[in-house]
C-alpha cells in the first residue's frame, strides 16, 4: 500500500495543475474544479493498488473528474444547459479522453494572480493548485506557518468564486498589472524544484522545468517586459548549475566545489540571450534582472577563483534597495564577506538573527557557521551547522551540513546542553501529558531558535528574550505568559535562574463569554438536519466541560462507555446521559482510531499519521478549525447577530 500511496502521489505531482487547469476550464469554478480532482485522486488510491497503475494515469484522472464534473452538473439545475454540452462532448466516441489545452495552465495561473485577491493568497493558490505544492512546502517557500497557508488558500478559493472570475488570458494594463505576482510565483516554483523543502531527493526537476516553460511563454507574452526575460535568464542560469550540484554518491557540492564543465552550456547560451533581451526591453533593472546579472557573474568565471564577488556584492546591495527580503539581504551577507571580509559580512548575519521571517530558516545559521568558520571560531561554527541540520527539511542538505559539523573540530561541547537538560527536563516522571505538550512547545522552540548544541553556559536571559521577541512578540498574553512560565520552571530545575529577566509578565484581558443557555442548547441537539459526529461532539464538549482539543483528541480505544469516561493524556473525560445515548452509535463498528472523524480521505500529500487515521473508513481525525466552523454555521442562526458562536461556549 506503501508503494501505491507513493505512486500516486508521484502522478499527482506531474497532473495536478493539468488537471485542475483542465477543470476550471469547464466548471468555471478554481475551488470547484480542486475539489473534483480531489475525488479523482482518491478514486485511484482505491483503485490502483488493486487494478494497477493505468498507462496514462494523467488521463485517467482527468476522465475520473470529469465524469465527475458531469455527475455535479446534472444535480444543478441552474447548469443544466453546461451539463448538456459537456455530456454531448464527452459522449462522441470512445477513445481516450483529450489532453487538456496547452495555455490551460497558464490560463490557471493568471486566474490565480487575478488583482481581486491579496498578494499573498495569489501565491499561495497558485503553489498549491498550479505547482501541485503541499501546505508544508508552500510554508516553507514563505518562512510562515502551515495553517496560514491553509487560510490564504480557501480564503482565495472563496474569493474567486464569489467575484465569478473568468477563465481567459488578460491583456493590455491588467496583463502589466497581474504580470508582477505570476513572475515571483513561477520563481518560487523554480526554487522549491531547484532545492526541494522536504524529502530524500535534493531537486524536483519537473517543477524546475514546468516553471521555465511558463516563463518562456510568459517571456513570449510580453516581449518588451525586461523582468519576464530577466526572470527566464535567472532560471536559465540556474539550472545550468543543476547537474554539478551533487556528487557521485548524491552529496551535495558547493559552488567552489562544483566541476564547471558540468554545467550546461546549452542553457548558459540561453541564459545570456535571456539577459541580452531584458536589456533591449530597457528600463532600470528590477529584481529579476539583478539576479540574473549575478548568476552571469558565476557563469561567466572559468573558476571560482575567478568569481568577481566585489561586482556581485555590488549587484547584491543595488537589489537589497529594491527588494529589501530577509533572504536577499542574507545572500547579501555572504557577498560582503566574501568581498570584504568574513567579519563585515557576519555583522550583516546577526542583523538578520532576529528577525521572524528567518528563526526557522536553515540556511541562516548555515550561512553563520560559514563566517565563522573563516574567522577561526570553529567551536562555534560547527554548533551552527549542527543548528541549520536540525531545521534542514531536505535530506541531501541535512547530511551536507552535518558532514561540515563533523569535519570542525570542537563542534560537540563537553558538558550539558541546551538539547540535552531539555530532554532530560521533560522526561521527568512526574510531568503528565499535557504539561510535557506544553513545556515541549516552548523548549524546542528555543532549540530550533538556538541550537540543540549550545553548551547550557551560554545560555543567557539575552538569548532567551531575543527567542521570545521573534517567536511570540506580537502573541497574545496569554500565549506569552504560558511560555514565560515554562522558561521559568526549566530555570529553576536546571539551576539556570534569571533565563526570564528579559521576559515581562504579560496583562491577559479577561473575556467570559456567557455560556448557551437551555433553550439555545436545545435547539442545536434537536436542530433537523444535525449529523450524529456533530451531535455527539457538542453533547461531549457541554457535559464534559473539557477542552475542544482535548476531546477532539479523544480515540475509540480510550473509551469507556459503561463508566461514561474516556482517558485523556493523564486525566479523564466524563459525560452524562445525552452523550452516553448518542455515543454507541457514532462508534458503532470501530475499535481503534479517532473518536471523531473528517467528512473525508486525505489525499497523499496531506497524509496524516497513521494514529490520525481511522482503520476502518481510512479517514483522518477531525480538525480544530473544521470543527469550529460547523458549530460557527450551525449557530448562525441563534446568534442574533448572524455571526455564530465558538465551541467554548458549549461550556457547561
Amino acid at each position: 500500500m506503501t508503494d501505491a500511496h507513493r505512486t500516486v502521489d508521484a502522478v499527482w505531482k506531474l497532473e495536478s495543475a493539468r488537471i485542475v487547469a483542465g477543470l476550471t476550464r469547464m466548471v468555471h469554478d478554481v475551488g470547484a474544479a480542486e475539489e473534483l480532482a480531489q475525488d479523482a485522486l482518491v478514486a485511484a488510491l482505491e483503485q490502483w493498488p488493486e487494478k494497477g497503475v493505468p498507462d496514462n494515469p494523467g488521463a485517467w484522472l482527468m476522465a475520473i473528474a470529469k465524469r465527475r464534473a458531469v455527475d455535479r452538473i446534472r444535480r444543478s439545475r441552474n447548469l443544466e444547459r453546461k451539463h448538456e454540452l459537456i455530456a454531448h462532448g464527452m459522449e462522441r466516441g470512445t477513445g481516450p479522453e483529450p489532453e487538456p489545452d496547452g495555455d490551460d495552465v497558464l490560463r490557471l495561473l493568471f486566474v490565480t494572480c487575478h488583482p481581486v485577491l491579496a498578494t499573498a493568497e495569489r501565491v499561495a493558490l497558485t503553489l498549491r493548485l498550479v505547482a501541485g505544492l503541499t501546505t508544508e512546502e508552500i510554508a516553507r517557500a514563505f518562512l510562515t506557518g502551515e495553517a496560514r497557508i491553509a487560510q490564504r488558500v480557501a480564503a482565495a478559493k472563496r474569493t474567486l468564486a464569489e467575484q465569478g472570475v473568468g477563465f481567459e488570458l488578460p491583456s493590455g494594463a491588467e496583463l502589466s498589472e497581474r504580470l508582477s505576482s505570476v513572475l515571483g510565483v513561477v520563481y518560487l516554483v523554480f526554487n522549491e524544484g531547484y532545492t526541494a523543502t522536504s524529502g530524500e531527493g535534493l531537486t524536483r526537476p519537473g517543477l524546475c522545468l514546468e516553471a521555465l516553460r511558463l516563463g518562456r511563454t510568459l517571456a513570449e507574452l510580453v516581449p518588451d517586459e525586461a523582468e519576464a526575460h530577466g526572470l527566464v535568464a535567472l532560471m536559465e542560469l540556474q539550472q545550468a548549475r543543476a547537474g554539478a550540484r551533487t556528487g557521485p554518491s548524491g552529496e551535495l557540492l558547493r559552488l567552489d566545489e562544483q566541476n564547471r564543465g558540468r554545467w550546461d552550456p546549452l542553457l548558459i547560451r540561453r541564459g545570456f540571450a535571456a539577459m541580452l533581451r531584458a536589456r533591449d526591453a530597457g528600463g532600470p533593472p528590477g529584481p529579476y534582472t539583478l539576479q540574473a546579472a549575478i548568476a552571469v557573474c558565476h557563469a561567466g568565471a572559468a573558476t571560482a577563483e575567478d568569481t568577481d564577488w566585489e561586482r556581485i556584492a555590488v549587484l547584491y546591495d543595488l537589489l537589497a534597495e529594491r527588494l529589501p527580503t530577509p533572504v536577499v539581504l542574507l545572500n547579501r551577507a555572504v557577498a560582503v564577506g566574501r568581498a570584504r571580509g568574513p567579519a563585515e559580512g557576519l555583522a550583516l548575519v546577526d542583523a538578520l538573527a532576529d528577525d521572524p521571517a528567518l528563526r526557522d530558516y536553515h540556511l541562516l545559521p548555515g550561512v553563520r557557521g560559514d563566517l565563522l568558520l573563516l574567522l577561526g571560531r570553529e567551536g562555534e561554527a560547527g554548533r551552527e551547522f549542527l543548528r541549520a541540520a536540525a531545521l534542514a527539511g531536505n535530506a541531501v542538505e541535512r547530511a551536507f551540513l552535518l558532514g561540515r559539523a563533523e569535519t570542525v573540530a570542537g563542534s560537540r561541547p563537553e558538558g550539558p546542553t541546551l538539547g540535552s537538560l531539555s530532554r532530560d527536563f521533560l522526561g521527568r516522571p512526574d510531568l503528565d501529558a499535557a504539561t510535557v505538550r506544553s513545556y515541549g512547545q516552548t523548549l524546542g522552540r528555543l532549540c530550533r531558535s538556538l541550537g540543540e548544541d549550545l553548551p547550557a553556559a551560554d545560555l543567557d536571559a539575552g538569548a532567551v528574550a531575543r527567542v521570545f521577541a521573534a517567536a511570540w512578540g506580537e502573541a497574545a498574553p496569554r500565549t506569552w505568559n504560558r511560555h514565560r512560565s515554562a522558561v521559568r520552571s526549566f530555570g529553576a530545575w536546571a539551576g539556570l535562574e534569571g533565563l526570564d529577566a528579559g521576559l515581562g509578565r504579560r496583562a491577559e484581558a479577561r473575556t467570559g463569554a456567557p455560556p448557551l443557555d437551555p433553550a439555545q442548547l436545545a435547539l442545536l441537539w434537536d436542530g433537523e438536519g444535525r449529523a450524529l459526529r456533530e451531535r455527539v461532539l457538542w453533547r461531549l464538549l457541554h457535559e464534559s466541560g473539557a477542552g475542544v482539543g482535548a476531546v477532539l483528541a479523544l480515540n475509540v480505544e480510550d473509551l469507556d462507555l459503561e463508566d461514561r469516561r474516556a482517558r485523556s493524556g493523564g486525566s479523564w473525560v466524563h459525560w452524562r446521559s445525552g452523550t452516553a445515548r448518542l455515543l454507541p452509535r457514532l462508534v458503532a463498528g470501530r475499535e481503534r482510531g479517532p473518536l471523531f472523524l473528517a467528512d473525508r480521505r486525505p489525499g497523499p500529500a496531506r497524509r496524516p499519521a497513521e494514529a490520525d487515521l481511522c482503520p476502518v473508513t481510512g479517514r483522518g481525525r477531525l480538525s480544530y478549525p473544521r470543527a469550529e466552523y460547523l458549530f460557527k454555521q450551525a449557530g448562525r442562526e441563534l446568534d442574533p447577530a448572524g455571526e455564530g458562536y465558538t465551541l467554548r461556549r458549549l461550556k457547561g
